[in-house]
């Protein structure tokens, strides 16, 4: 994982932080129920741990449109085999394959 774990309750409306096409849109080992929306130009936006998912694999988004809903993240808590799970949503920003730091993506 190389992403972070959202604190939300569960149930709460997952938001597309960019536009772009829904390119997965299913469960994942290990994720659990994930979306995956590509951006264009590199960029994907991952957004797993769902309670619920609300788009699939080719629908177009806008930012904001609900993709899922927020179940329960694990999140590593000391070391790999530490494992935590409380309400939220795992969260990851790819470019060509590779995690980037997501702070950008967050408006204030």
């Amino acid at each position: 994982r190389q992403g972070i774990t959202i604190a939300a309750s569960e149930g709460t409306p997952v938001q597309a932080i960019h536009p772009g096409r829904v390119v997965f849109s299913d469960w994942l080992r290990g994720t659990g129920l994930l979306v995956i929306v590509d951006h264009g130009e590199g960029y994907m936006s991952l957004y797993g741990a769902n309670q619920a998912l609300s788009k699939q694999a080719g629908d177009w988004v806008d930012a904001g449109d609900i993709v899922a809903t927020s179940g329960m993240a694990n999140e590593l808590s000391g070391n790999r085999e530490n494992k935590q799970t409380r309400p939220g949503m795992y969260f990851e920003i790819r470019h060509h394959g590779e995690a980037q730091n997501p702070d950008r993506w967050f408006s204030n």
